[in-house]
């Protein structure tokens, strides 16, 4: 089963952990489209507002979160596949739950995402 016509959502998913996971910028941005949307409270925390909208602009925003969280790292849980779309759930550095909606375009690049975060433990 695929999310978006030629995605493989165990493949993207795995190269989506190991690129956060690297700190790598370049190749987490690769898995976006030029006007990819993003959704998230943290998003709220860093630039006032829970949107972040463009690459450039997400660019911007995990530059500021990388810095801050040196530390970070996620590991997988499982896959939720749906509809051009796929969520991720999965544990973040701070051993939080988090569970991550990406929409896919024809390409294969995710358009819109909208992070959900647990209570921390």
């Amino acid at each position: 089963m695929t999310a978006s016509k030629g995605l493989i959502p165990e493949g993207f998913a795995a190269e989506w952990i190991a690129a956060w996971n690297a700190h790598d910028l370049d190749r987490i941005l690769a898995h976006y489209a030029e006007d990819a949307m993003f959704r998230s409270p943290i998003a709220a925390e860093l630039t006032g507002a829970g949107i972040v909208e463009g690459k450039a602009a997400l660019r911007a925003y995990w530059t500021k979160g990388l810095d801050r969280s040196p530390d970070l790292q996620f590991e997988l849980e499982t896959i939720l596949m749906g509809s051009g779309a796929i969520t991720l759930l999965y544990r973040n550095h701070r051993g939080q739950r988090v569970a991550e909606t990406c929409e896919f375009d024809q390409a294969g690049r995710v358009i819109r995402s909208v992070a959900c975060y647990a209570s921390l433990p």
